[in-house]
């Protein structure tokens, strides 16, 4: 017996805010919402579909009070598709993201970056051909 990984849940003050910035990123569309909740995803699960074979896991942004407090501890990493990942970081600037520091030195070979509520994430080399 398996458990499958359905949703990654992400604390915000806007989930609105949040769920329009992360579906602009990544193509996804809003494909619930809820009291103080919103969940966006690129299919719409079923239990059929999830029972029978692991599926993508939808992202589920949920409004608390608390605000973030220090660096995260999971963090999602994206790479461009049909794109440089220079043109993606200016993107995903433009979208509302911005710069974020947490010590990965000026070396690295991706880009962190923040949510608009201060979510880190990285950038990765672009899978474009």
């Amino acid at each position: 017996m398996t458990s499958r990984f359905t949703e990654l849940a992400v604390d915000c003050h806007d989930p609105e805010r949040l769920a329009a910035f992360w579906c602009a990123v990544l193509g996804f569309d809003v494909i619930e919402r809820r009291e103080g909740k919103v969940e966006i995803g690129s299919w719409v699960p079923t239990v059929e579909d999830v029972r029978a074979r692991q599926m993508p896991p939808t992202v589920l942004f949920v409004q608390v009070p608390e605000g973030k407090a220090v660096k995260n501890r999971l963090h999602l990493d994206v790479s461009p598709v049909d794109t440089t990942t220079e043109a993606e970081v200016t993107r995903l600037l433009a979208l509302g993201a911005t710069p974020a520091d947490v010590g990965q030195g000026a070396d690295c070979s991706w880009v962190v970056l923040a949510d608009p509520e201060g979510n880190e994430f990285c950038v990765q080399r672009t899978l474009a051909p």
